[in-house]
């Protein structure tokens, strides 16, 4: 490939006179360059010649190339434990990685059941679910952050695909509380049907099977770039509007009250009518229990998250709740004297495996799709947020199929889909975690549960669990607090939160994560096609420009507009580029030249009446026809206030077709009235796009030229209009020419 490096050079006569440079936009012929006039050229790489066939040859090699290391280093790329692992220091990690297990495991128990209650599960499966990603994780992950497992908001939107589908296939909410209170580990009866909590968990498995396979796919597709259209205003409305539906289906149990479940659009409402229907129905047990542990639970949050810089472990209150919450319950038999809804009996040990439905891929497709985006979405956010943090690289993609296959390979064993939780990922970084054998720790924690400790969780009340849920999700509420700072820094993305926070909240939360991506889409759109546009000052003894509305004592240049369009010109924007630029340069060229004829055309009208009236001559008839037909190169254009138009491009990152044709008209419309339009601070993507769209064309005496900068710009138009000036004084010394004297006396 031939290459010329850039060059920087100052151009002279002796250079130009061989012929018109490559590159029309940079172009100046020799007569018009003015002595302290110095123009930048730039030559380009010589193109390189593509092949798509080579290049898919190319990657075919790489892919299907298999020796030693490709084996080695594909397995430590799909299994970075590989890599890390053999350089574990025992001394100085170790305690740090079974000090942040313990914690999270501790405090993984009760949000496991209690996240199962929010999908719709036993409470054995959200252990199951803790205890297998982790393990997965460990070996597939690149954070060493990232603590996995049931989350909050993919937990409420598994818990409505269930519950859709268990209405669909006729199970009725007569039952609702068998899901939790009912021994679940048998999945048939005696005619072999499925009862209802089988059918749940079965739609659950075949969920997180699909999740789990979308995710993989994106990874190995590297189609993490899927993830950047979920902006973080986008992402923090969804988290706040899907917590206040999780709080919402959380307040029957804090209440004792049995209420019909809502799905679809308006369950939000409808749930709330319902709960002030039969609120004197309340449990009075469930009702107290709730209140004693919020009181007990929030307060000493708060003192964990004001003191966790100087507590070297926040103090697992959740933890203690539910185990003085369980003693009480069983010894005082709050389930028989009070009526009130209790775990009911959790079983022990593993469950053969299992697969999942085939038969429910088909309805499950769509209710996937959107599990899967939040739940990567949420990994990798939150894997890239404490890598910078903590100064290491994380690998999106591999990210992706790390949680994938914690959905895909646990959907074999008892578990529904789960993602990096935020809750215990900040417990796990604040405690001094190293690496990810903090998440093997946690499984071990979780491991003692699922073999011994379980079923002493029998008597523990659904409202505790309810209050561990709602606590839980403070985070999400304290959002509020944020949106007067988010509106001062930006209107938009407050009302991306706002729109996406509503409609998760008021609809449902697929619709609602649908409708603020389509929202901050059109946001951005709004953003480019009505963008600021500005006209420019120079700054006094500099050649910096700027904007003349934003900064005082900027100086104008005499009969030379500056205009700024701070976007990309392309199809949606250029109506209004057009529109904004006659408004700011208060030159309408379209109707200027309009007016211009309109002029013209009744100067020809009188003249042709006056000839006809004294009968002048037939010749000089014929020459004023002529003139009237194709007007003099010299004839005065309409009078404006400038006489050079310059473009600042600075913003434009692109410009398409039909941008382009908008420059076209609008270099078109200006020349007709006599103002030349000049471009500055292309890029090379723009200049070329100009290049080969014909902007250039042929060398109009530079009249159609596009600057490195604006000051170039104009000191290119100050030069051309007095070197303009200078021209026409000589041809009014100039003598006559015969013919016009003969027009002259003839008329």
């Amino acid at each position: 490939m031939a290459a010329c490096s850039p060059a920087l050079a100052m151009e002279d006569t002796s250079s130009q006179k061989s012929g018109q440079s490559k590159d029309a936009l940079g172009s100046v012929t020799p007569e018009e360059t003015p002595a302290n006039f110095i123009h930048v050229k730039l030559e380009e790489y010589e193109p390189s010649g593509f092949s798509t066939k080579e290049l898919i040859l190319q990657k075919a090699r790489e892919v299907c190339t298999c020796n030693h290391q490709t084996i080695i280093t594909f397995f430590c790329r799909l299994f970075p434990v590989l890599d890390w692992l053999p350089c574990y220091n025992v001394k100085t990690q170790l305690l740090g990685d079974v000090i942040s297990g313990l914690l999270v495991g501790i405090v993984a128990i009760p949000q496991s059941i209690s996240y199962s209650l929010l999908a719709s599960q036993d409470p054995i499966y959200g252990i199951y679910t803790n205890f297998f990603c982790n393990i997965i994780y460990v070996a597939m992950a690149t954070s060493r952050h990232n603590s996995v497992g049931s989350f909050g908001v993919l937990c409420l939107m598994i818990g409505q695909s269930v519950n859709r589908h268990l209405q669909q296939a006729g199970y009725s909410d007569d039952n609702a509380g068998s899901l939790v209170v009912g021994n679940s580990t048998s999945s048939t009866n005696g005619t072999g049907a499925c009862d209802r909590s089988c059918y749940a968990i079965t739609v659950a498995l075949s969920l997180s099977f699909l999740v789990g396979l979308y995710q993989i796919l994106l990874g190995v597709l590297q189609l993490g770039f899927v993830a950047v259209y979920l902006s973080e205003p986008l992402l923090s409305g969804f988290v706040t509007g899907s917590s206040l539906t999780i709080i919402t289906s959380q307040m029957k149990y804090l209440l004792g009250l049995k209420i019909p479940r809502h799905e679809g659009v308006g369950s939000f409402i409808l749930t709330w009518v319902d709960l002030f229907r039969y609120i004197r129905n309340t449990n009075i047990c469930d009702l107290v229990t709730s209140l004693v542990a919020l009181a007990v639970i929030v307060p000493v949050k708060e003192v964990n998250e004001r003191y966790k810089e100087k507590m070297k472990a926040p103090f697992p209150i959740e933890l203690l709740v539910v185990i003085v919450a369980t003693v009480i319950s069983y010894y005082c038999n709050f389930e028989e004297r009070y009526k009130s809804a209790v775990c009911g009996e959790i079983p022990t040990g593993f469950r053969k495996p299992t697969l999942p439905d085939i038969n429910l891929f088909s309805s499950l497709a769509v209710d996937a799709l959107p599990i899967a985006v939040i739940g990567f979405a949420m990994t990798v956010s939150l894997a890239e947020i404490f890598g910078k943090k903590h100064g290491y690289a994380v690998r999106a993609n591999q990210e992706m199929i790390a949680i994938g296959m914690c959905n895909l390979i646990p959907s074999f064993f008892y578990c529904f889909a789960s993602s990096a939780a935020l809750t215990k990922t900040l417990l796990k970084e604040s405690t001094g975690t190293q690496t990810q054998v903090s998440g093997l720790v946690t499984s071990l924690v979780l491991l003692l549960v699922l073999l011994w400790i379980a079923p002493l969780f029998h008597s523990l009340q659904t409202s505790i669990l309810g209050v561990v849920t709602i606590v839980n999700l403070r985070g999400g509420l304290r959002k509020f607090h944020d949106t007067p700072s988010m509106w001062q820094l930006s209107k938009l993305d407050t009302v991306v939160w706002w729109a996406t926070m509503l409609s998760s909240t008021l609809i449902t939360t697929e619709i609602g994560l649908l409708t603020g991506v389509c929202f901050a889409l059109l946001c951005i759109i709004f953003r480019t096609q009505r963008p600021r546009a500005t006209l420019l000052g120079k700054v006094s003894n500099t050649e910096i420009y700027e904007d003349q509305s934003t900064y005082k004592q900027l100086s104008s240049i005499a009969n030379i507009k500056i205009f700024r369009f701070e976007s990309s010109l392309y199809y949606a924007n250029k109506e209004y580029f057009k529109t904004v630029l006659y408004q700011k340069t208060g030159v309408n060229p379209t109707l200027l030249a309009a007016k211009h004829q309109r002029v013209g055309a009744q100067a020809s009208t009188d003249t042709g009446n006056s000839k006809s009236f004294f009968g002048t001559r037939c010749d000089c008839l014929k020459q004023a026809k002529k003139r009237a037909e194709k007007p003099p190169a010299d004839a005065c254009p309409p009078s404006t206030d400038m006489h050079t138009l310059i473009l600042d491009c600075r913003a434009m990152q692109f410009i398409d077709t039909v941008g382009l044709s908008a420059l076209k008209e609008t270099h078109h419309d200006y020349k007709e009235i006599g103002v030349q339009v000049l471009l500055a601070n292309c890029n090379p993507s723009v200049r070329h796009r100009l290049r080969e769209g014909g902007w250039a064309g042929e060398m109009d005496s530079g009249g159609q030229l596009a600057f490195h900068s604006v000051h170039a710009a104009v000191q290119f138009a100050e030069w051309r209009y007095h070197a303009q000036q200078e021209e026409s004084k000589e041809k009014k010394g100039a003598l006559p020419h015969p013919e016009d004297l003969n027009f002259q006396v003839s008329l």
